[in-house]
């Protein structure tokens, strides 16, 4: 079994209209969730190592959940150029070819591939949208990341900023 930790990058913001979408960073919701939600998860699972868009606002969600989750911060993270994607085929092509020494893996990147995965995956599309900073545990029957196909996983958990407490 594999498990998948997805977490799209936190409420950006649009008001540099200049900026390209890469560019684009965090608004102040963004900047408020992100921490939050690194406190939460860090509540449920051990620490691990995250892979992330290149995207400044996907590299500022994962500072975000770091600030929340000190465990997190002291772990090495990885940018990933094929995670800035907005298709769930080319998540579905990166995450078939990962090491299977790795028996999860946590991902931040973009919608709709987020949401789109999710929903072939479980293979039912009871996920309507992945929102921002939303975080989503899919429990994947395969021995082999090779092997990640349609309805091949069940979704254990997740966690949506809107759920945590406005402390």
């Amino acid at each position: 079994m594999k498990i998948l930790h997805l977490m799209r990058h936190a409420k950006s913001a649009w008001d540099q209209p200049g900026l390209s979408d890469r560019e684009r960073g965090l608004n102040k919701r963004g900047q408020r969730d992100a921490p939050r939600m690194g406190e939460a998860l860090s509540k449920r699972m051990a620490a691990m190592s995250v892979t992330v868009s290149p995207a400044r606002r996907a590299q500022l969600t994962l500072e975000g959940l770091c600030a929340g989750w000190p465990a997190l911060a002291e772990l090495p993270h990885y940018m990933e150029e094929d995670l800035y994607t907005f298709a769930a085929p080319d998540l579905l092509e990166w995450i078939s070819a990962q090491d299977d020494s790795h028996r999860r893996l946590f991902i931040i990147g973009h919608n709709p591939a987020f949401t789109d995965l999710v929903n072939i995956l479980t293979g039912d599309n009871s996920l309507h949208n992945l929102p921002t900073a939303g975080y989503v545990e899919l429990a994947l029957a395969i021995d082999h990341w090779r092997d990640l196909q349609q309805a091949c996983a069940l979704m254990p958990y997740s966690l949506f900023p809107r759920q945590l407490s406005q402390d």
